[in-house]
């Protein structure tokens, strides 16, 4: 399984317009070689570069497999957002408050569907889905305030 980006490649600057210094507006996505066994995607998003740990950007689970990805600023019918570092539920664009972070998207397929509570946050959704993931694909990218690409 692979997860790729339009809007930006592997290890490359995540473009202003899908940060906090643009449009904050969520990246489009593709997916590619989704496992035929598969029940449902998750893709999140997340920064490890902050000084509290893992600052999740997005959480959107119960994606169909069918989908071939997510256009910039929206998400798949029937899928959900759950609840991100930012307090609620929706994508909220990379804003370090210093230096370079990683941006760390990870694409998730699942032998099963998760509870469709938008209240449910990454660690809760993590412990779901930890024994019922087939496969796992990254996309890592780039962002550092006023170095806009």
């Amino acid at each position: 399984m692979e997860l790729k980006s339009p809007a930006f490649k592997e290890s490359q600057y995540i473009p202003s317009k899908y940060t906090c210094d643009g449009d904050d507006i969520s990246p489009p996505f593709e997916f590619l070689d989704v496992p035929e066994e598969a029940v449902s995607l998750v893709l999140t998003i997340s920064d490890p570069d902050t000084p509290g740990g893992n600052w999740v950007h997005w959480l959107v689970w119960n994606i169909s497999p069918k989908e071939t990805g997510i256009k910039k600023d929206s998400i798949p019918e029937n899928a959900v957002e759950g609840v991100t570092s930012f307090g609620k539920a929706g994508y909220g664009g990379p804003c370090p408050p210093y230096g370079t972070h990683v941006y760390v998207c990870k694409l998730y397929a699942l032998d099963g569907m998760l509870p469709g509570d938008p209240t449910l946050k990454k660690q809760q959704i993590k412990k779901m889905m930890e024994e019922h993931i087939i496969d796992k694909a990254v996309l890592k990218g780039f962002y550092e305030r006023g170095n806009a690409v």
